[in-house]
């Protein structure tokens, strides 16, 4: 078991979808370029590779920061400015907090199952893109992203050094594939629903892309 933090900060502000890359560029430049963990770039050519700890969402049309683990600590380089005024392409925007909430959990592998959604999940690399259009067969496509999900799951884990000890079940019971922007490229990308037996937090991030939002998790919670 692993102990967990993560915060969520989401703002009293209108942003669209495509936007969420000026969002992110313009709260790196608010809180100082030289604090890494806003970006991961090392320099010009140098990636920090690893999980992002500050991921750059939007939670209903509000843009929004998920810090995790150590990221809720370094998060203050941009609350430290008196102002949290930015500029989003060309349009200014003055960020005033809608919702701030702290929460800690407690991250296991579990007997019983959770059930989760997730939109705009970048699964396939080059690689795997060429092998998943080669198959036809949709159990066989099936299979194929419930092995890459488990992988997601556990560079997650390695990422903020939760040591998963015991195996990952995982059952994806819907999927629904799209073409999704990225980067100035078009991706195919899937809104999911999956069940598993490892707990993990709203609005993480799996996948490729989560530091813009890509492969944003939240569980269905039961009614019973």
């Amino acid at each position: 078991m692993s102990k967990i933090r993560i915060l969520r900060i989401q703002f009293d502000a209108h942003i669209e979808v495509y936007e969420l890359s000026a969002f992110r560029g313009a709260i790196i430049a608010k809180a100082g370029k030289e604090h890494i963990i806003f970006h991961n770039h090392l320099n010009d050519r140098e990636y920090l590779y690893g999980y992002p700890v500050i991921q750059y969402k939007r939670i209903g049309k509000n843009p929004a920061i998920v810090c995790i683990d150590y990221g809720v600590d370094e998060i203050h380089h941009l609350f430290n400015n008196q102002q949290l005024n930015i500029v989003i392409g060309e349009r200014p925007v003055d960020l005033v907090v809608k919702n701030l909430q702290m929460q800690q959990y407690n991250l296991q592998i579990w007997e019983k199952s959770f059930e989760y959604r997730m939109y705009n999940w970048l699964a396939l690399n080059q690689e795997n893109y060429e092998k998943y259009q080669q198959t036809k067969d949709e159990l066989m496509r099936l299979d194929m992203l419930e092995n890459i999900l488990k992988a997601n799951i556990i560079s997650f884990a390695k990422g903020i050094k939760w040591d998963v000890n015991k195996p990952i079940s995982l059952r994806i019971d819907e999927v629904k594939s799209k073409i999704i922007p990225y980067k100035q490229q078009k991706l195919l990308g899937f809104d999911i629903r999956f069940r598993t037996n490892a707990f993990l937090p709203d609005f993480v991030g799996l996948g490729k892309g989560v530091s813009l939002g890509y492969g944003t998790v939240s569980q269905i919670k039961s009614n019973r």
